[in-house]
């Protein structure tokens, strides 16, 4: 995979209740990408982001993970969660390493218990966000209904960027409220502009108003210019509604069907116009380190190889063959090969560049929140995961010592 500038990069984690479509939507984005030439489908086992033996079976996600995107000479990490509050510590890790989240309801059910907690949780990071109203083409869907529910929950500065063309199974493309432009996606990735249908004429320019008055908050000078009524220039519609979201003034609300892959493509491009780079969003424990080696280990699981250490680099570059000092435990590790993931896929890699994330096996004194630095000189870690406190303990007893020797190495 092609190495990128962190400028280039968006990390954005996918948060959600149970069930909004999450995973489908990253399988309809990595079509569209081109990384995969058939769309994965989560009921029929065939999706990249869940193959774990559990996640098959049962049709959910289990795990966060890393499934990047190429997309317009960017890559977007999005990083997949699951929906169950069962696997909380997974979406908080997932949202430690995200410089933003995506936020996604469902037309149906709008504002659901799930979507009020991973809010929370996107909150105590302080992390930008959008919003995707899913699964519109589903019976019983309403978008003006859902969007009520979200600025109801949420607050008025959750405005719609986009808005249906059709309802329900009639439900085939969007309107950008800024190009005012429609778009429909026959066969999901075949993009078409349309003339506006008639009916949706007055929609779109209370909609649009809507989007504009909440968006020129973010910049004083273009605000008073939007006040004494001056036209604004796509091209200052587009700055305000960037510089509002990436300060969190402002959440765009996005519409879609990821299983029928219907603008996606929208979506995608959305990210990248909006949501902050990884040069961008740095967070501040991270600034300390400067140009030095840093990496933030935020998920360890065991493999038929070895241990398996997932982590973010923050700052510099990782390179193989490298030698690195874990901040918490003091000890030396060596970084043999790299490796980067989408989903069970890996590939070795050449470095892994500030803000991009990989994997490496078998760090011996190496945990799920160390830091990895450069250099023995680094005192201070990175922020850790705030995990929940545990609602629930159980002892497990082993029957033979050598099922408590495999325990030990895999609890360790």
């Amino acid at each position: 995979m092609k190495v990128y500038r962190a400028e280039q990069i968006r990390n954005v984690a996918l948060i959600s209740h149970v069930g909004a479509g999450k995973t489908s939507l990253v399988d309809a984005a990595l079509f569209d990408s081109g990384a995969v030439t058939r769309q994965g489908k989560v009921d029929e086992g065939s999706s990249i982001s869940d193959y774990d033996p559990d996640e098959l079976k049962r049709h959910i996600s289990l795990n966060a993970k890393v499934l990047p995107v190429e997309w317009k000479n960017h890559k977007i990490n999005f990083i997949d969660t699951p929906g169950y509050a069962d696997f909380v510590g997974e979406v908080k890790a997932g949202l430690r390493v995200a410089d933003a989240a995506l936020v996604v309801v469902t037309a149906e059910k709008g504002v659901e218990v799930g979507t009020e907690l991973t809010w929370q949780y996107a909150d105590e990071r302080n992390l930008p966000r959008m919003v995707l109203i899913n699964k519109l083409d589903r019976e019983n869907t309403s978008f003006d209904t859902a969007l009520k529910s979200l600025r109801d929950q949420f607050g008025l500065k959750v405005v719609p960027l986009q808005i249906p063309i059709g309802e329900q199974s009639s439900f085939r493309g969007v309107v950008d409220l800024v190009s005012q432009k429609g778009y429909t996606f026959e066969g999901g990735n075949k993009v078409q502009e349309i003339a506006i249908p008639a009916e949706l004429q007055e929609s779109i320019g209370s909609y649009r108003e809507q989007l504009i008055e909440s968006a020129v908050e973010s910049d004083d000078e273009i605000m008073e210019k939007f006040l004494e009524g001056e036209e604004l220039s796509n091209e200052e519609i587009l700055s305000v509604i960037k510089k509002g979201t990436r300060s969190g003034q402002l959440i765009p609300v996005l519409c879609g069907a990821g299983s029928k892959n219907i603008a996606v493509q929208t979506l995608l491009d959305a990210v990248v116009d909006y949501l902050p780079g990884a040069a961008d969003a740095l967070p501040e424990d991270a600034k300390a380190f400067d140009d030095t080696l840093s990496m933030f280990v935020y998920k360890t699981a065991a493999a038929q190889v070895g241990t398996i250490s997932y982590f973010r680099v923050y700052s510099g570059t990782l390179k193989p063959d490298t030698h690195v000092y874990n901040v918490q435990t003091k000890a030396d590790e060596r970084i043999g090969q790299l490796i980067t993931t989408r989903g069970k896929t890996q590939e070795p890699a050449t470095e892994i560049p500030a803000g991009d994330f990989g994997a490496v096996t078998k760090l011996t004194n190496t945990h799920t929140g160390d830091t990895l630095a450069g250099s023995k000189d680094v005192t201070t870690a990175l922020d850790p995961i705030n995990f929940p406190e545990p609602c629930y303990t159980i002892a497990v007893y082993p029957r033979s010592q050598a099922d408590l020797d495999k325990m030990g190495n895999a609890l360790n």
